[in-house]
């Protein structure tokens, strides 16, 4: 996938947070409820949240250094595991913290009944349009596997990160929706700090989900089955190995795949040959999967016995 896609769903996303962060904040100001509050501070931390991503991808786009040899291609998982934590913290145990608040002191909405409606109607909308457009930059690199598949296998962080953040901040506003309007039809604040702990125990979910994935991504993970598949095909494709005695890719940033490989000869090549050969399988192997950037082939000759 390509950082383009990613980009435009972060920006959309951004924009989008940003006016719903102040009509909601708004709205707080009129009503005092506890669910307005939270789902500010979540468009707040999310909004904060899409910073750190572009901040992530231009950092991330820095050449190499002899102190960093394999660029900074992994700055983007970093980045997206701080939002992670923005999520967590900022989003998640706030919301806990008011609905424990409220909870002990609850407050009906007696004021501007018409205005926390209105905005988390629009509030809806609004995030469903950068919902959509998440979903339609990620369709071309999800391909045929499922969405918590391509959540669970993406190695470019943003676009999981984005479509988990508007599936939270829409699941959310329903919440939210739900303990306002539960408070204004029987006028017990109760339920508006329940909207508001539900809030808070969804976006403690999303906040861990991707801080496991982007731990994972953190770690090094390999190439896709897919690009695995493609390199082992480019490396037998020609004559030049019998065979592959053992193969190890990784992932070195989104963009950027280091493939190692130990492949058999056979033992009456001249150096000539060899090196005429390692030549040939790299120019393969970068014309299958473009973003091996880093590669390693090392000759052997392969033995059972050994």
């Amino acid at each position: 996938m390509s950082a383009e896609g990613g980009t435009k769903a972060v920006v959309a996303a951004l924009f989008a947070n940003l006016g719903i962060a102040v009509t909601k904040f708004v709205a707080w100001g009129l009503t005092m409820s506890s669910s307005m509050l939270a789902e500010a501070i979540h468009s707040v931390a999310d909004s904060g949240n899409q910073v750190l991503l572009l901040i992530g991808g231009k950092r991330a786009s820095r050449a190499a250094t002899p102190q960093h040899p394999f660029g900074y291609g992994r700055q983007r998982y970093i980045y997206a595991f701080i939002v992670s934590i923005v999520l967590f913290t900022v989003g998640g145990l706030f919301a806990l913290y008011e609905s424990y608040h409220k909870l002990q002191h609850p407050e009906p909405i007696t004021a501007w009944k018409w205005v926390p409606v209105t905005v988390l109607v629009v509030a809806i909308i609004l995030e469903s349009l950068s919902f959509r457009t998440a979903i339609k930059e990620s369709r071309g690199p999800k391909g045929k596997a499922s969405w918590a598949e391509f959540v669970r296998r993406a190695r470019v962080p943003e676009l999981p990160v984005i479509l988990l953040e508007d599936f939270a901040a829409l699941v959310g506003l329903v919440l939210a929706l739900f303990g306002v309007g539960m408070t204004l039809i029987t006028g017990d604040g109760i339920w508006d700090a329940i909207g508001t702990g539900m809030i808070g125990l969804l976006l403690v979910a999303v906040a861990v989900i991707l801080a496991v994935e982007m731990n994972s991504l953190l770690i090094g993970e390999s190439a896709t089955e897919e690009n695995e598949a493609r390199i082992v095909t480019a490396i037998t494709g020609g004559d030049e190995v019998e065979r592959i005695i053992h193969m190890k890719t990784l992932h070195l940033g989104p963009e950027e795949l280091l493939v190692a490989a130990k492949v058999g000869i056979r033992p009456d090549s001249s150096a000539a040959e060899i090196a005429r050969g390692i030549n040939a399988i790299e120019v393969r192997i970068r014309e299958a999967v473009p973003i091996a950037r880093v590669i390693y082939i090392e000759p052997d000759i392969y033995s059972t016995e050994r």
